[in-house]
């Protein structure tokens, strides 16, 4: 299994195949519109116009689960992130990380690349990971990690 078996609706309301980034190196980063990490959907936004050429996809999933940071709809999520930080990136509709409500892909996500001290669960906003051009989960990066600081790592993947 690899996270090429899932799919999701994107922030437009269309199934997406998670199989269609086969061969890319992706990020896959939970996001919130209100919270104290919401600037980092620049420096995503800089790192994904740099590499994406070379085979980087990132792709965004709002959640609303960490403090109500992501109470808008769909179309106010992508308005805001296209107006305040030009983002270009693949959006997904908003999910849940954590939980019996956890999108299936997030379970999987979690299960391979365990937090610190083994913990599953997801802390907060922008936690990253990083998946391999294989589809195998990487890496967990903390919401502290800032995009800048993953791209070496991204870079040695491409």
């Amino acid at each position: 299994m690899s996270v090429y078996d899932f799919s999701a609706m994107d922030i437009k309301g269309n199934e997406k195949a998670l199989g269609d980034y086969k061969g890319k190196v992706m990020l896959i980063v939970n996001t919130a519109s209100k919270c104290g990490f919401t600037p980092q959907y620049e420096g995503l936004e800089t790192i994904y116009k740099e590499l994406n050429e070379q085979g980087l996809e990132i792709l965004g999933f709002p959640c609303n689960q960490f403090g109500q940071q992501e109470k808008g709809s769909e179309s106010e999520i992508a308005g805001f992130c296209m107006k305040n930080y030009g983002v270009s990136f693949p959006m997904f509709s908003k999910v849940e990380v954590n939980g019996e409500g956890a999108h299936p892909l997030y379970t999987y996500l979690k299960k391979q690349s365990p937090g610190i001290l083994g913990s599953k669960g997801i802390k907060w906003n922008f936690t990253k990971f990083l998946v391999g051009k294989n589809g195998e989960v990487l890496k967990r990066f903390a919401p502290t990690a800032k995009p800048k600081d993953i791209a070496t790592e991204i870079k040695t993947l491409l």
